[in-house]
C-alpha cells in the first residue's frame, strides 16, 4: 500500500483536535467489516476521558456471532457499540437516545452552577468512507451532509442540529499519516476505506482472490460457479488474467 494523506486531512486533524475540546461526547463510526483497522491510532489519546460510543456500520455485511463477539470485546473495556446500516438507517435513532443518554451528565452539572441546560455536543469521527455522513443524514431524516460510496467527499467540518437537544459535528476521514501495518492497509483496501491513489487495484484484487481461494468457506469451486472459469491454481494473479 502506497502512502496517501490528502492535505485536508492534515488540516482536519489539527482542527478537529481542537474541537473535541467543545464535545460532550464522541461517536467514532467503524466498519463492521474491520472494527479494529478502522481506527485512528491516536484516537485514545486524543479523546481521553471523554465518553464515547462505537458506531459499527454496515452491519448487514457480518454474521450474528461477529457482530456479538464485538459487542462484547469492547464491552469488557468498558466502551458502548451500537450496530447501524447507515444507508437504510438501522441504530440511528438508538444511536441519538444514546448520545443524549451518555452526555446526560452535562445539563446536570450546569444547571447546578445556575446555567441554562445547552444541546449535546457530539462529535462524529472515523475513517474515510465508513458511513458517517450517512450516519448523520438519517438521525436528521434529511441530506444535510454530503454522501457517496467513495474516500473523501466531506472536506470540512460541520455542526448540524438534531432536534433541540443535540448537535452533531460531520467531519472529514482522518488516517494516519503512515499505515505501517500493512495487513490493516490491506483491509482498508479490500473493504474501499481508502482512496485508490493509495494502492495498486490489480494487485488488491488479486491478493483477494487468493485469500478467498484458500478459505475453506469460498474455494475454487465458488469461482468455477460464478465466474464460469476454470480454476487450476490459488495464485490470485493467474485467475485474475483469466
Amino acid at each position: 500500500i502506497n502512502q496517501w494523506y490528502p492535505g485536508h486531512i492534515a488540516k482536519t486533524e489539527k482542527e478537529l483536535k481542537g474541537q473535541l475540546k467543545l464535545m460532550d461526547v464522541v461517536i467514532e463510526v467503524r466498519d463492521a467489516r474491520i472494527p479494529l483497522a478502522t481506527t485512528h491510532p491516536k484516537m485514545d489519546s486524543w479523546l481521553g476521558n471523554r465518553r464515547r460510543i462505537i458506531v459499527m456500520n454496515r452491519e448487514d455485511m457480518v454474521s450474528a456471532d461477529d457482530r456479538n463477539a464485538w459487542a462484547t470485546y469492547f464491552s469488557s473495556q468498558g466502551i458502548k457499540v451500537i450496530y447501524s446500516n447507515g444507508q437504510l438507517g438501522m441504530g440511528t435513532m438508538k444511536l441519538g437516545r444514546m448520545a443524549k443518554s451518555a452526555a446526560s451528565t452535562v445539563n446536570t452539572r450546569r444547571r447546578e452552577k445556575g446555567l441554562l441546560p445547552r444541546p449535546v455536543r457530539a462529535g462524529i469521527v472515523g475513517y474515510p468512507n465508513v458511513g458517517k455522513s450517512s450516519l448523520i443524514n438519517r438521525l436528521l431524516k434529511r441530506r444535510m451532509c454530503p454522501a457517496a460510496p467513495r474516500p473523501g467527499v466531506t472536506r470540512e467540518l460541520k455542526w448540524v442540529r438534531f432536534g433541540k437537544d443535540l448537535e452533531l459535528l460531520d467531519s472529514p476521514g482522518i488516517l494516519p499519516m503512515r499505515i505501517s501495518d500493512q495487513t490493516a492497509a490491506l483491509k482498508l483496501a479490500i473493504c474501499d476505506d481508502i482512496g485508490e491513489r493509495s494502492y495498486d487495484f490489480a494487485d488488491v484484487a488479486a491478493i483477494l482472490v487468493q485469500i478467498l481461494l484458500r478459505h475453506p468457506a469460498v474455494g475454487s469451486e465458488a469461482f468455477r460457479k460464478r465466474y464460469k472459469i476454470d480454476v487450476d491454481s490459488d495464485c490470485g494473479k493467474l485467475v485474475c488474467h483469466k
